[in-house]
């Protein structure tokens, strides 16, 4: 009996293992509906073109008309990888940056995208970009990984800067003057430049998690605040020689900032979070809380303030006291390329 049972199940084990390495059709994909309401957003930008939104699955999406209504870019290529970060360095010149050191460019304001960049190997996502002096762009990411345009965004080349090693970089911010910069990334790393990207230097390490953002302060030159996980926010007021851990309300990690109109620092993370500050980044406030998604990014809008997140976009009224539905046709999802 146990001889039987036991020949039995070896084969249906072979059966499936035969059944799994077969050769089988895969149908064409066909067009689909981009649930916007529950699709991961990680990026919102302003441009020529409206809104500009970025994701799941490589989705990049304008709104002319604040988010109302949503349609798919053209891209060149559909990698289907996630975009972390789309930033423009004019109303229409943008550069969008994701998984798989996946670039891609618009000169539109984000309606058509040109891939100008991919890693065949899939080996690092990009997490952050910027043009750091006129035609000089940076792109960073896992593992350390630096790229770089010296024609603004058409080309790019890796390079590398002593002592980042295998640090994760998470993102790229500027100064008001276009000159002083910064880098945050993993475990406390913090990079200054004071020559539009040229060079760089690492500054010693004060704090050893993940810092994922950084905002210049306008109190003055060498103002700067960085925030990460768990509710770590730090700012320094002499270029990073001295940090002082900033008091917020509540450990949740926080990944996307805006500033009002009257000049209020607004971060945004976990828990649906969003504090303020009015005092340069010295203390925080909670301005909203209460659901289990994470924001990702936050844009200003004419009836309030866009939030993307891992459940969609969020829309909320100027206070944030009050959820706003978000009126938008169901795109229809469709392709220039396949992946190769």
């Amino acid at each position: 009996m146990r001889l039987a049972v036991g020949v039995t199940v070896a084969a249906m084990i072979a059966a499936a293992a035969a059944y799994a390495i077969s050769p089988r059709h895969t149908p064409s994909l066909k067009d689909t509906r981009v649930p916007l309401e529950r699709m991961q957003l990680n990026t919102l930008a302003q441009s020529a073109a409206g809104i500009v939104a970025g994701g799941e699955r490589g989705h990049i999406l304008v709104s002319n008309d604040h988010g109302a209504h949503w349609q798919n870019a053209q891209l060149s290529i559909d990698r289907h990888a996630l975009i972390n970060q789309i930033v423009f360095a004019t109303d229409r010149l943008g550069i969008a940056v994701g998984h798989e050191g996946w670039i891609l460019r618009t000169e539109d304001g984000g309606k058509s995208w040109r891939e100008v960049a991919f890693d065949e190997k899939g080996n690092g996502p990009l997490m952050s970009a910027a043009r750091v002096a006129p035609g000089r762009w940076i792109a960073v990411g896992a593992f350390g990984l630096m790229m770089r345009s010296d024609d603004d965004g058409k080309h790019w080349q890796p390079f590398t800067v002593e002592g980042v090693g295998d640090h994760h970089l998470n993102r790229i911010v500027s100064a008001p003057d276009g000159r002083h910069w910064i880098i945050v990334g993993e475990r406390g790393l913090v990079m200054f430049s004071d020559d539009a990207g040229a060079n760089w230097h690492i500054i010693p390490p004060f704090y050893n998690g993940s810092l994922y953002g950084a905002v210049a302060e306008p109190a003055g030159a060498g103002s700067w605040l960085v925030y990460g996980m768990r509710g770590n926010v730090f700012r320094s007021l002499d270029s990073g020689q001295t940090w002082t851990r900033a008091e917020v309300p509540g450990p949740a990690s926080m990944f996307g900032d805006a500033r009002t109109a009257n000049g209020e620092l607004l971060l945004a993370g976990e828990g649906s979070i969003i504090v303020g500050s009015t005092d340069g980044g010295a203390h925080f406030s909670m301005l909203r809380h209460g659901t289990r998604l994470t924001f990702t990014d936050l844009l200003s809008s004419p009836d309030g303030w866009l939030a993307a997140s891992d459940g969609g976009l969020r829309a909320y009224t100027p206070d944030l006291q009050r959820e706003l539905a978000v009126h938008n046709d169901q795109t229809e999802q469709t392709t220039s390329g396949a992946r190769q």
